[in-house]
């Protein structure tokens, strides 16, 4: 037996007791005639004593341990002289009777350290060393523990967790597929799930009413920090449904995993239609956590003379609370903030609503004082605030408004990573016009039920149906989204036709799931969570890495085992592919 306990477990209560530890070594201090080693495994670290006068040989051969070596000992639990009351193991230490060097080890490139000196490129490629550092082994535990709240929510719920294929048929709609060549059929191609929407959509027909995974996807994308080539979902349908049955029952997974997870609680999930949500924030994923929302100011600002308003689209503001003691210095770095690309704005306009009444702003010469205080009034202003404005076209200047207002929420310290404020945004365009196609694309994928009252606008107007669709957001994150289904076949015929298949191409890719409709369809609906982002997020954090064991850096590289690479010619003869240049 190489330990009869961890190295988180022994307190005070263990005194006096013989015991068995193995782990790495965190850390050895040599002082006078006492070498002190820090051992660690992932429940935690224990001090080991070593003293001349117990044993100097054994102290000998600890004073050649270095860092990270594996090591097991034997020993006895000792009272600490110098208690630290920052460890569970504080109280108490091992003096050794006996060690044992299990695997000695070369120094690692980074320290294994919760701040370490590691750069992101580094830790990658050792990714097997940065796994042994505590915040990322606290990201992991995390990663457990959501995932098992999760299956024990849904197993009470009378879900069954069924398991869906990795190797499918690639279809054209939504994100590019990763393909799989086939040996048995040269020539033809799997891919991999970018999810198992028509799966489990299937399982509905096979009379399986409830069902669920934590299931693996792909998608071959340009990368983010919230994006990964490989992702995992938790995946969800029901059948015999309607929109609010969805509502309920995944609302209360959010509350309940909140509860379990953080210890918050969370009376209800407010809800917003898309139209809203574009209207009061510019986006569709807000974070509702604080105010600042955009204000239509066309009213009040244009036709007064002033060209910027005058010849914009739109005049946007929001108000900044306490900010009205901005220097010129921290407003010339807000106007160049909104005039980089990424943003892409021809300038900022500002009003301060000063503590002592008065109004001053960029354009006095435009606007008195009268004429800004109705700005104000609009924007929900305070006596401190601070008005920010743009103008110009409407997508462009909401979108860049949002960005500015997401913006000064984390200058402000609005944005607690600590405070969780989830919301359901419905009612999404079922469909949005691509100019470079010419054709209309759907919003979410093209087995989305439209609203039953929109269902007639589909001939006439059909930028104007709306889904019955919805998603989940947290604290301005879209970590889920779903829909009510289309079940009926002559609808899902006509919503490929809005999408611009034909009756050949809709058989060829879906003919499976038109015919299944056929043999007794229940109405049904989903949604699908974004594991991996839910999990950073309840790890406050909003970039996905550090909650996944092996990730893929922003190239979709893993530079541990470097790949992707190339494989050998052989196989790719197997494959029947020929990689060699085509001479005409």
């Amino acid at each position: 037996m190489y330990r009869s306990h961890h190295c988180g477990e022994l307190n005070a209560s263990h005194i006096g007791e013989k015991v068995k530890l193995s782990g790495w070594v965190q850390r050895s201090r040599i002082l006078s005639g006492m070498t002190f080693i820090d051992l660690r495994d992932r429940y935690g670290i224990t001090q080991l004593a070593f003293n001349d006068g117990w044993d100097a040989d054994l102290q000998e051969k600890a004073r050649k341990v270095g860092r990270e070596f594996v090591i097991a000992i034997e020993g006895e639990v000792l009272e600490r002289e110098s208690k630290n009351p920052n460890m569970a193991t504080g109280e108490i230490e091992i003096k050794v009777n006996n060690l044992e060097i299990l695997n000695a080890a070369k120094t690692p490139p980074f320290t294994i350290e919760n701040d370490t000196d590691g750069g992101e490129e580094l830790r990658m490629k050792y990714r097997y060393l940065d796994l042994r550092r505590n915040p990322l082994q606290a990201s992991i535990k995390l990663r457990h523990k959501v995932a098992q709240a999760v299956r024990s929510f849904l197993n009470d719920a009378d879900f069954l967790e069924i398991e869906t294929p990795y190797l499918i048929k690639s279809t054209p709609e939504g994100a590019r597929d990763f393909v799989v060549p086939s040996r048995m059929n040269q020539g033809q191609f799997y891919a991999l799930p970018q999810s198992p929407q028509t799966f489990k959509q299937l399982l509905m027909v096979s009379g399986y009413d409830r069902y669920y995974q934590i299931v693996r996807c792909f998608r071959d994308e340009d990368l983010r920090a919230d994006r990964q080539p490989e992702f995992t979902q938790i995946d969800c349908e029901m059948a015999f449904v309607e929109q609010e049955d969805i509502l309920q029952q995944f609302e209360g997974l959010i509350k309940s995993l909140l509860k379990e997870v953080k210890g918050v609680d969370i009376d209800s999930v407010p809800r917003m239609t898309y139209a809203e949500a574009m209207e009061r924030y510019g986006n569709d994923k807000p974070d509702i956590r604080f105010g600042m929302e955009l204000k239509n100011l066309n009213d009040l600002a244009k036709d007064k003379g002033f060209v910027v308003f005058d010849q914009a689209e739109v005049v946007l503001g929001i108000s900044v609370p306490g900010a009205s003691g901005y220097s010129r210095k921290q407003l010339d770095a807000l106007t160049k903030w909104v005039q980089r690309p990424q943003i892409g704005m021809q300038g900022l306009i500002y009003s301060k609503y000063n503590e002592d009444g008065t109004y001053k702003s960029s354009v006095d010469k435009f606007f008195n004082e009268e004429a800004q205080a109705e700005w104000h009034k609009a924007a929900g202003s305070e006596a401190g605030d601070l008005l920010l404005i743009l103008a110009g076209s409407e997508n462009k200047t909401r979108k860049a408004m949002s960005e500015l207002r997401l913006y000064m929420g984390e200058e402000l310290g609005l944005r607690n990573p600590d405070e969780y404020a989830p919301l359901w945004v419905l009612d999404f365009p079922l469909l949005e016009w691509d100019e470079e196609s010419g054709r209309y694309h759907a919003m979410h994928h093209p087995f989305t039920s439209p609203k039953p009252e929109d269902i007639a606008l589909l001939d006439t107007d059909p930028g104007k149906v709306r889904a019955n669709a919805y998603d989940m957001v947290l604290n301005g994150n879209e970590i889920g989204g779903g829909s009510i289904r289309i079940h009926d076949r002559k609808v899902q015929s006509r919503m490929f036709e809005m999408l611009g298949f034909s009756d050949e191409e809709a058989k060829a890719q879906f003919g499976f799931l038109m015919d299944a409709f056929e043999y007794g369809a229940p109405p049904h609906g989903g949604i699908a969570f974004g594991f991996d982002r839910l999990v950073a997020l309840l790890g406050g954090s909003e970039t996905i890495r550090d909650f996944i064991a092996f990730p893929k850096n922003n190239a979709g590289r893993d530079l541990m085992i470097n790949s992707p690479a190339p494989i050998d010619t052989l196989q790719l003869t197997e494959l029947g592919i020929d990689l060699r240049p085509q001479i005409d």
